[in-house]
């Protein structure tokens, strides 16, 4: 089966928004495709490489998102996010992403994202901080869910990066971050958003700890206690989105 393009193909239809994504982090664990397919949306199922699917935790500084290629929203279009998110493939053969939680810390954000799209937002206390550090920077992300409170108690999660220089991407790298589109359900349909972007510009990263119960409400219980199978970081991309399809 073939893997992803690590560049994107030219978008359809009219932009839907624009922003950029800055200063994310990429901390991925590899894990048996049974147990991300019930997560999925029905017709979509866990894209895979050399046998094995991966879920995410990804931290990183939404930057002035506006509507179509319009100017930023002001104060609104910039904020921080933490998403856990897990790789699909549907029946069309189209890949993307399936987000299981989006954490912000714009409330306005959160109601407008669970209503018009179904995208799982909550609302977040959330903290970015970097300062410098023999051989690179130092990278903190705190996040604590807010709104709506999940089950079986609080949500958090703390990520601290240790980020280095410039890296020539793996087959890895391309399979978790060249992705053009995510899967989501609204109203009991599935939809489609595609999206475009230049391809990261990934450096080498080692996680310096990570406090994290975000994966278990997610639906992955002990995953964060394990080591990690996959660390980066990007200092960001320019992205535009199109009108979901079905």
């Amino acid at each position: 089966m073939r893997r992803p393009d690590d560049r994107p193909p030219p978008l359809p239809g009219r932009a839907l928004m624009s922003q950029d994504w800055r200063d994310v982090g990429f901390v991925h664990w590899a894990v048996d495709p049974v147990q991300v397919a019930p997560l999925l949306p029905r017709g979509v199922r866990p894209d895979t490489l050399d046998g094995r699917t991966y879920v995410g935790l990804v931290p990183f500084t939404m930057v002035d998102a506006g509507l179509g290629r319009g100017p930023a929203v002001p104060w609104l279009g910039t904020f921080l996010e933490t998403n856990v998110r897990v790789y699909s493939v549907d029946e069309q053969g189209r890949r993307g992403v399936v987000f299981l939680s989006l954490d912000c810390d714009r409330l306005v954000v959160t109601a407008a994202a669970r209503l018009g799209f179904g995208t799982p937002y909550r609302w977040a206390r959330m903290r970015h901080t970097h300062r410098p550090v023999a051989g690179g920077t130092r990278h903190t992300w705190a996040s604590t869910v807010r709104w709506p409170a999940p089950p079986g108690g609080p949500a958090a999660t703390r990520i601290e990066l240790e980020v280095g220089e410039r890296r020539a991407p793996t087959p890895l790298d391309v399979f978790l971050t060249a992705r053009w589109a995510l899967h989501t359900t609204v109203a009991r349909q599935r939809l489609y958003v595609r999206n475009a972007h230049d391809p990261w510009p990934l450096h080498e990263a080692r996680l310096v700890s990570l406090d994290d119960s975000l994966l278990a409400v997610a639906g992955f219980p002990g995953l964060a206690e394990r080591p990690p199978d996959h660390v980066a970081f990007s200092p960001g991309v320019h992205t535009v989105f199109t009108f979901p399809r079905r």
